[in-house]
């Protein structure tokens, strides 16, 4: 199986299994309209009034030798490598929801403005702690695992965080396991001695903001209805400069408001920030921010404007990363993170203030997800199985799709809220993702070729 797409002059195809990519003339991009499914005079008969036949040949000949070498109509390994076919599935990530509350007031929040459709709540370190034991107790022998602090607004609930760390670290000497520790905040609550904490004992930190001023306070404002931007952003670039090479990101979400969000990432990149994150909003339908089908357009149009944004910013001092153009194009991350994704219900759990259990952040709240608690333990395994079979090649939408060992079949939660399987993808998810990857294509190519 191969993609071949366009953007402005770089014409690229991929081959889907051997994760080969290969920059083509636009001989062999026409060629590849009708190879191999036709035979080579067929070809030279649909091609013969555009080029000559010592053209074709030669170009031809580079083709044959690209599927020889397995760079091109390559097989599937995948789907028969040991890793996948005998794979175990062990718990190396946690999502604590510290706080079911927060401070500010989202439009768009999924989680119901922080309290997940539930009583606001904090969680105790008692619970926490339990939640720590019971990652490493099912984390098998992998010895690297992930807690994320998460709400809510995680900050409301510090000092909670600070002894849930403490309790993790004595646990990490005890089973000779490492526990690398993030934070997702609205960085309101942000002050020199949060900041100071946050950068010496969490190894990623995401700080929400969605962009421009007039963006940002659109849809993120404090309970007296005041916009957040002017608030956060210099609390934001003070963690950042202290973060000095720690891993971070920025993170915010356009919506119907903003399909110009490339707008809105440049200006978080001109603010200093270079590692940015900008994610499409999920929204049941009938909501004025709702991105429909009739975005799509526009929403290309501004993510292959921001991909040569990149380009031409690469090497000045003003470049930044943006987190969805960043993928592996050397076969990796491992087989089983491209075949099943983030590992949701499966690798990957979420645990609420009072300690039950849910495959990921998403599906909290949702009783029928429900799948134990941290004081009893995982109740419900055969759900977690049911998560962990739902990978590429048991999706059929996926099966055939060029994209699947990037996106990994997709968000679970995303397929559930809106086709009620977790098993069928959401569409304009599945759409704004391949083009995702088409733009990081693009600027690997760009870039290759600057240096050239």
């Amino acid at each position: 199986m191969i993609h071949k797409f366009k953007i402005d002059d770089i014409r690229i195809v991929l081959d889907v299994n051997s994760g080969a990519v290969h920059v083509v003339d636009e001989l062999v991009y026409d060629i590849l309209d009708y190879y191999p499914a036709m035979d080579r005079g067929a070809i030279v008969e649909a091609l013969k009034f555009k080029y000559s036949e010592d053209e074709f040949n030669k170009a031809l000949e580079e083709i044959n030798y690209l599927v020889e070498n397995q760079m091109l109509f390559c097989g599937d390994t995948y789907i028969n490598d040991s890793a996948f076919v005998h794979r175990q599935p062990v718990i190396k990530a946690l999502c604590l929801h510290i706080a079911h509350d927060c401070n500010i007031r989202c439009e768009y929040c999924f989680a119901s403005q922080g309290d997940f459709q539930g009583d606001r709540s904090l969680m105790s370190e008692a619970i926490g702690k339990k939640a720590i034991d019971l990652l490493i107790e099912n984390s098998g022998n992998r010895r690297n695992l992930e807690v994320d602090f998460f709400g809510g607004e995680p900050l409301l609930n510090f000092d909670v965080v600070k002894s849930i760390v403490n309790y993790g670290r004595e646990r990490e000497k005890e089973s000779n396991k490492k526990i690398r520790f993030t934070l997702t905040t609205n960085g309101t609550l942000l002050n020199d001695d949060i900041i100071d904490y946050i950068n010496e004992n969490m190894e990623n930190i995401v700080l929400s903001v969605d962009g421009r001023r007039e963006t940002n306070d659109k849809m993120r404002y404090t309970t007296n209805g005041q916009g957040t931007y002017d608030i956060i952003i210099p609390k934001l670039k003070e963690t950042v400069t202290k973060r000095k090479d720690k891993s971070y990101y920025v993170r915010g979400t356009f919506t119907k408001h903003n399909v110009d969000f490339a707008k809105d990432a440049l200006h978080l990149a001109d603010l200093g920030f270079k590692n940015i994150s900008l994610e499409p909003v999920v929204a049941e339908p009938g909501r004025p921010y709702e991105l429909t089908k009739e975005d799509i357009p526009e929403i290309f149009k501004h993510y292959e404007d921001l991909a040569r944004e990149i380009v031409e910013r690469e090497g000045t001092g003003e470049d930044f990363n943006f987190f969805h153009f960043m993928i592996d194009l050397n076969q990796g991350p491992c087989v089983i993170k491209r075949l099943t994704g983030c590992g949701a219900g499966s690798e990957y759990l979420a645990i609420t203030p009072g300690g039950d259990i849910y495959p990921c952040h998403q599906f909290v709240g949702n009783g029928n997800f429900r799948m134990g608690n941290v004081l009893r333990g995982l109740d419900n395994r055969e759900l977690g199985m049911t998560f962990a079979d739902a990978h590429v090649y048991n999706k059929e939408k996926c099966k055939e799709c060029w994209a699947k060992f990037y996106c990994s079949g997709g968000c679970h939660a995303n397929a559930f809220n809106f086709n009620s399987d977790i098993n069928v993808p959401y569409d304009i998810g599945c759409d704004m993702e391949k083009k995702r990857i088409e733009c990081s294509l693009y600027i690997k190519a760009k870039l290759d070729m600057k240096e050239e």
